[in-house]
C-alpha cells in the first residue's frame, strides 16, 4: 500500500500540480480567513519539500502504432459489446495517440460528471458560494426561506451529510436577531430560482425512488435524504444509496419553522415568492444568509461520491450564471455553451441532464480526453479541481476494489478515473501514467453490453492496465 500512495502522490503532483504546489489560490477558493484583528501574524512557514517528483516531463511520448499493437485485441473483448468507443491522447501535448469511434457520441452514464464539473467551475469559479436567505414576508412575522441552490445545505452540525455545509439552524439564529421581539409566525418557502420538471424524463423509471436521485429543487436540505445521519453511517456499504424525500423543499422549509419554533402546523409552511427587497422592517428586507461550501468542494464531492443531487444543481449553476433557467434543459444548454467557449468540440456533445443518468445523454471520448487535456495542462487552473475527487485504482471511490486481479493490478494507483454505469453502459474516463512515466488521458464508453457488470468492468481495466503498464514505443 505504501508503493501505491507514493504512486497516487506522483499523479496528484502531475495532475493537479498548480493546487498542490501552489496552495494559494486553492486557499482562496475554499475561503481561508485572515488574521483576526489584534492577533500576532504567525511567522510564515517554510516551503514544503517535494514528496516525490512528478512525471518526467521529458518521458518519451507513446507512440500511435505501439499503443493500437497493446489496445486493439482488448477493445474487441466480448464483454465489452459490439459498441466501443475509445480515445488516447497525451495531457503535455495534447495529442491523440489512439482512436476507435473517438468522436461517435456515446452514452456516457456518470462520466457526465467531467463535464458539468469543467463546465460550473469555468462559468462559476471554484470559489463561488451559493447563498440562502430568509427574508420578511408581506405580513408580520412572516419569513421567507429562498432557496439559492445549494443541495449540501444542512439543518445543524451534529446531522449534516455533508461536512462544513451550511446550516438552517445558523440562519435561523440570524432571523431570531433581526425579528427582535416580533415572533415568526409562517415561513414561505421560496424555490422559485428552479423550473421544470423535478425528475428528467430520460430517466430510468426507479431513479425517483431507488435512492441514488432525488427532487431536483432549489431548497433542499442534505441532498434530500431523508435521515442524512443514517445515511452518512451507511454510505459505504450502500454505495451512497440513501431514502430522499419527495418535497425537498417544503421539507426544508418545515425543518426552519421548527428551528423558529413554529413546530407543529404543516399550515405554517407553504410555498410562495419573495417580496422585492425592501428596507429593514419592510417586506422583502433580508433577515439573514447562509453560504454553501465553495464550487470547488463541491465538485470534489460530485466527482469522488457520484453525487447525483450535487451534479444537477451544478448544471443548474452553470445555467444561472449563462442567463438561463434553472432547468435540465437550461443546464444542458449552458453546459453545451461553456464547453464551445473553452474551444471543446461541443458537436460531439448533446446533454438532457448534468448526472448522467439519462440514458438520452451523449459525449465522444474524444471530447472527454480533450476536457481533461484542458484541465490538465496548466491553461486554465481553475479547471485543475476536478482531479482531486477522481477515485484512484484500486484505492478509493468506485475503483476501490477494481485494480486487484493479475491481468489488473498494474493500474492500481496509478489510473484516476471516474466511472459511469446504466444497465448496458459502462464507460471510464481519465489519466493514467505509462511505465515510462508519460501522463495520458483516455475515455472507453460502451453503450451495448450484456454480458456480467464484474466482467465488463475487468475488460474496461485491462484497457487501462495496459496504457499503465507499457511504454508502447
Amino acid at each position: 500500500m505504501v508503493a501505491v500512495l507514493a504512486t497516487v502522490l506522483v499523479l496528484v503532483l502531475a495532475t493537479a500540480g498548480l493546487a498542490v504546489l501552489r496552495p494559494g489560490p486553492v486557499a482562496g477558493w475554499l475561503g481561508g480567513g485572515a488574521t483576526p484583528s489584534g492577533a500576532a501574524a504567525a511567522p510564515p512557514e517554510p516551503d514544503p519539500p517535494a514528496v516525490l517528483a512528478g512525471p518526467d516531463a521529458n518521458a518519451p511520448l507513446p507512440s500511435g502504432a505501439g499503443i493500437r499493437a497493446v489496445l486493439d485485441p482488448l477493445v474487441r473483448a466480448a464483454a465489452l459489446g459490439d459498441r466501443v468507443n475509445v480515445s488516447v491522447a497525451d495531457v503535455t501535448t495534447g495529442q491523440a495517440l489512439y482512436g476507435s469511434g473517438p468522436d461517435t457520441p456515446t452514452v456516457p452514464a456518470s462520466v457526465t460528471k467531467l463535464a458539468t464539473a469543467v463546465a460550473v467551475l469555468s462559468a462559476r469559479g471554484p470559489a463561488h458560494r451559493i447563498p440562502t436567505r430568509a427574508v420578511a414576508g408581506a405580513n408580520p412575522g412572516e419569513v421567507v426561506l429562498v432557496g439559492g441552490g445549494d443541495p449540501t445545505l444542512a439543518v445543524d452540525r451534529k446531522n449534516a451529510f455533508y461536512p462544513g455545509a451550511a446550516r438552517l439552524d445558523d440562519l435561523a439564529g440570524q432571523v431570531r436577531a433581526a425579528l427582535g421581539g416580533t415572533a415568526p409566525t409562517k415561513v414561505i418557502v421560496d424555490s422559485s430560482l428552479f423550473s421544470g420538471p423535478v425528475f428528467e424524463p430520460g430517466w430510468d423509471a426507479d431513479i425517483p425512488t431507488g435512492g441514488f436521485g432525488a427532487a431536483i429543487t432549489a431548497l433542499m436540505t442534505d441532498g434530500a435524504r431523508k435521515d442524512p445521519a443514517q445515511a452518512r453511517r451507511t454510505a459505504e456499504e450502500t454505495n451512497h444509496a440513501a431514502d430522499r424525500v419527495p418535497q425537498p423543499d417544503l421539507t426544508a422549509g418545515r425543518q426552519f419553522a421548527k428551528l423558529l419554533g413554529l413546530a407543529g402546523s404543516a399550515a405554517q409552511v407553504t410555498r410562495g415568492t419573495a417580496p422585492a427587497a425592501g428596507a429593514a422592517g419592510q417586506p422583502g428586507a433580508e433577515l439573514g444568509t447562509v453560504e454553501s461550501l465553495p464550487v470547488i468542494r463541491q465538485v470534489d464531492i460530485m466527482i469522488s461520491d457520484s453525487d447525483n443531487v450535487i451534479a444537477e444543481a451544478m448544471a443548474r449553476q452553470v445555467a444561472l450564471a449563462k442567463g438561463k433557467p434553472g432547468s435540465f434543459v437550461g443546464g444542458a444548454a449552458a453546459t453545451d455553451e461553456v464547453l464551445g467557449g473553452l474551444g471543446l468540440p461541443a458537436g460531439e456533445i448533446s446533454l438532457a441532464d448534468g448526472s448522467g443518468l439519462s440514458r438520452t445523454n451523449r459525449i465522444s471520448p474524444s471530447l472527454l480526453t480533450d476536457l481533461i487535456t484542458l484541465a490538465g495542462n496548466g491553461s486554465h487552473p481553475e479547471l485543475a479541481a476536478i482531479f482531486g475527487g477522481l477515485p484512484v485504482g484500486g484505492w478509493s471511490g468506485t475503483l476501490d476494489e477494481r485494480y486487484r486481479a493479475d491481468a489488473t493490478r498494474t493500474g492500481a494507483g496509478v489510473v484516476r478515473a471516474k466511472t459511469g454505469t446504466l444497465s448496458g453502459v459502462n464507460a471510464i474516463a481519465g489519466t493514467v501514467t505509462t511505465a515510462d512515466g508519460r501522463l495520458l488521458t483516455f475515455a472507453v464508453l460502451t453503450d451495448r453490453t450484456q454480458g456480467s457488470l464484474d466482467e465488463t468492468r475487468q475488460a474496461l481495466d485491462r484497457i487501462t492496465s495496459a496504457l499503465a503498464g507499457c511504454g508502447c514505443r
